[in-house]
């Protein structure tokens, strides 16, 4: 659930032009009197990250669990493909679980664990780190096995996403 949440997040990112900025301060005063301002990217910024985080649980309506025919490993899959826009062609390589809340919880799995790692969240995204998913994932939220989740290939992992909560 973790994966799928910082994958909407970083596609959320993407979405804003690099070069729009915003103006950043406090309302200290320089030697002149001038208010002291700084400029930062706009989509690295932690008033936009705030904004993502308050509306990203709502793309878990596009999402359900599934298990991979292959192997029976549970998923959590994007009904959309993120590329075509299209249906996600991994649906034919997996059987969707019913479930009696019709996958809703997906909505409150990402309210939980947005609400309770905000901070390292929004900290990890504002200072641009390397491997944001990794780090969350088995570092702030302890929520995945690390011997799963390989730091140097954090690429789509959907394939060993795994019901977290």
């Amino acid at each position: 659930m973790l994966r799928s949440t910082i994958k909407e997040i970083e596609g959320e990112i993407a979405k804003i032009d690099p070069s729009r900025e915003i103006e950043i301060g406090n309302y200290r005063l320089d030697a002149q009197g001038n208010i002291i301002h700084k400029k930062v990217p706009l989509a690295r910024s932690e008033v936009h990250m705030s904004d993502v985080l308050d509306n990203i649980c709502e793309k878990m309506s596009d999402y359900v669990r599934a298990t991979y025919k292959s192997n029976g490993q549970l998923t959590i899959l994007n009904l959309i493909d993120p590329v075509g826009g299209g249906m996600n062609p991994e649906m034919s390589k997996v059987d969707v679980v019913q479930d009696g809340d019709l996958n809703k919880s997906l909505k409150y799995y990402c309210e939980e664990i947005v609400e309770e790692h905000e901070e390292s969240i929004i900290s990890l995204f504002v200072r641009e780190e390397r491997n944001i998913r990794g780090q969350l994932c088995t570092d702030v939220a302890k929520l995945c096995d690390p011997a799963e989740f390989s730091y140097e290939n954090d690429e789509d992992n959907e394939s060993h996403e795994e019901h977290e909560l």
